[in-house]
């Protein structure tokens, strides 16, 4: 159900209205969602609801890049981080409701892999429907792996999170496993929800969801790096991104309910032990 309402909104936010009424359409969604537009063109320059969804920042932020630390991949809400639990490999989707990392990354990740992030951290972004959608390498790495994991698409707000457990197991989500420049390794899971059209990924368009598929799909890659702050692809909507590192070696240094933007640091990183 929850993946044919996501179909029709994503055909409906594609339509391109007559001027004047997309206008119209664009501020009314920008007025509801308290939209701040400062980094973005103005209301009247998308054609449809889906270019405003996705609209690209106007000009480039700046940082500084540093091989210690992992920047922001988005904009979002920390609607949890903490440690992953040794004995059930779980962290917390919500104060009293966890998740298995086991079911998360599903059955193509060696247990091996999953076993590495005992005692390691778990960082949780929530994008909402006002949020920037575009997500960013959050430090200069290599991507190893990508897994497609079809599912529901259930959303993924406070209130939803608050009710459902395993949440973000059951929805759709596409893995993507990645190694940093001191060869650490780290997850970055990007989880699908209600009236999300499609997850993006400019290194790779053979990556289709919300299609109408049950099946797996797995992909690896040699010497697909990305630099800190290069787009890895968006969002049609708002949604979740979880952040899963291999213990003793990522520190945060956010906390949770803490708003964080694309480009700020959050994470430092130490070199792993031999």
């Amino acid at each position: 159900m929850t993946n044919g309402i996501s179909r029709i909104f994503g055909v409906f936010a594609a339509v391109k209205f007559p001027r004047k009424i997309q206008t119209f359409i664009n501020k009314t969604y920008i007025k509801i969602f308290k939209i701040d537009m400062s980094e973005f063109k103005e209301a009247a320059y998308y054609d449809s609801l889906g270019r405003l969804f996705t609209r690209d920042l106007v000009k480039k932020r700046e940082f500084i890049k540093n091989e210690n630390a992992l920047i922001s991949p988005c904009d979002a809400l920390i609607t949890e981080l903490g440690t992953i639990e040794k004995g059930g490999l779980t962290a917390l989707q919500i104060k009293g409701f966890s998740y298995s990392i086991n079911l998360l990354l599903g059955s193509y990740t060696p247990r091996k892999d999953k076993e590495k992030l005992k005692n390691g951290l778990f960082i949780n972004f929530y994008l909402s429907p006002s949020d920037y959608h575009h997500y960013h390498a959050p430090c200069d790495m290599r991507v190893l792996k990508a897994t497609h994991i079809p599912g529901a698409l259930y959303p993924v707000n406070l209130k939803w999170l608050n009710k459902k457990a395993e949440l973000f197991c059951e929805n759709e989500r596409v893995v993507v496993e990645c190694e940093t420049a001191l060869k650490s390794r780290f997850w970055l899971v990007f989880v699908g929800a209600l009236n999300v059209g499609k997850i993006r990924f400019l290194f790779d368009e053979n990556i289709a969801t919300n299609v109408k598929k049950y099946e797996q799909s797995y992909f690896t890659y040699k010497n697909l790096n990305l630099f800190q702050g290069e787009e890895m692809g968006f969002f049609e909507m708002g949604s979740t991104i979880v952040f899963l590192g291999e213990k003793e070696t990522f520190k945060a240094l956010v906390k949770q309910g803490e708003k964080v933007k694309f480009t700020q640091e959050i994470v430092t990183v130490v070199k792993p032990k031999t």
